[in-house]
């Protein structure tokens, strides 16, 4: 019978695992359920990996006689991967598996596997909402009710918001939720421009490439939807944020890394940005000194983006489906 650790957390919960195991491949399996502290704990770097949950004890005590491991946060660092004595498959429920030592798993011949795509349905809707706050100001407008006040001066030219429909849409990066994005923002009949050196043509589905500087200079609105790799970290800072039309909107769900926050709080201050909405930092939590926090016209979400039910159930889902092939080889 196959020994099973589903270290699951308080999202991806052991339970939804399992019931996704039982649903897809029924019995002959030898479940061993784990609760690891996330997102009631925030992850960090754990040893040599990063985004993990602190558990390399309670990973290694469950570990021997295991051969395949099903989780999202659990930190498999080579120390953890030397007291799997059985494992043969890790199946990390997250877009990639940054939280496992590929290197060292491949050295004991452990295949790793994750679910691309879990999240980009939530990601792509908050994508659109904070878009949408953003270029309407319903922060501000929502403060103002909030505050007694009815301002029927923000009706004035110069106050109100802008619309999709007829806008440029710049995406940076145009994967899984980058093309969800996409569709919907046709469906506002805005035009959508995609810059994304690894794009497949054949799902364009109406977006145009183009070059990023011709991608900024064109866009009303820009969202950021690429990995975060030594070619793009940093790819919008002053230089590029200087070739946006005068009050454009900057969007980013995907990593921190991709834009420089202080060229953001400078474009911002100036009036050079008309607003910008985001739900990932270049560190997090957003530190209490930093200007993004101050900054006007913004909207701001605490890395949550990809955080619905249905990420959490396709999750357990597709960590099923990639246990069942493996099983039936």
């Amino acid at each position: 019978m196959t020994r099973i650790l589903v270290a699951g957390d308080h999202f991806v919960t052991p339970e939804l695992v399992t019931e996704a195991l039982h649903a897809r491949i029924g019995g002959g399996l030898d479940l061993h359920p784990l609760t690891g502290p996330w997102p009631l704990v925030p992850f960090g770097p754990v040893a040599e990996v990063d985004e993990a949950s602190d558990t390399e004890d309670e990973l290694i005590a469950a570990l021997p006689g295991v051969q395949i491991a099903i989780t999202q946060m659990g930190p498999f660092t080579r120390r953890v991967l030397a007291a799997a004595d059985a494992l043969k498959l890790i199946v990390v429920c997250r877009g990639g598996p940054v939280n496992v030592n590929l290197d060292a798993a491949a050295e004991r011949g452990i295949e790793v596997r994750s679910t691309p795509g879990r999240n980009a349905v939530a990601a792509a809707e908050h994508t659109v909402a904070l878009l949408l706050a953003a270029l309407r100001r319903l922060p501000e407008l929502h403060a103002t009710v909030l505050a007694g006040q009815w301002r029927s001066d923000l009706y004035a030219l110069d106050e109100v918001g802008g619309e999709l429909a007829g806008a440029t849409v710049g995406l940076i990066g145009y994967g899984a939720i980058g093309r969800r994005v996409g569709r919907i923002l046709r469906a506002f009949d805005a035009e959508v421009l995609v810059y994304d050196p690894y794009a497949d043509p054949s799902t364009l589905d109406g977006a145009r490439v183009t070059d990023l500087d011709s991608l900024l200079e064109r866009s009303s609105v820009v969202s950021l939807h690429a990995r975060l790799t030594a070619e793009t970290e940093r790819i919008i800072g002053a230089r590029e944020l200087a070739l946006l039309p005068e009050g454009a909107v900057v969007v980013n769900t995907a990593r921190g890394g991709l834009l420089d926050y202080e060229a953001i709080a400078d474009a911002l201050e100036s009036g050079r940005l008309g607003a910008a909405a985001f739900d990932v930092f270049d560190a997090e939590p957003l530190p209490a000194a930093s200007r993004i926090r101050t900054a006007p016209r913004v909207v701001l979400t605490p890395h949550l983006a990809g955080a619905t039910r249905q990420t959490a159930i396709r999750a357990a889902s597709l960590a099923a489906d990639a246990v069942a092939d493996y099983l039936s080889r």
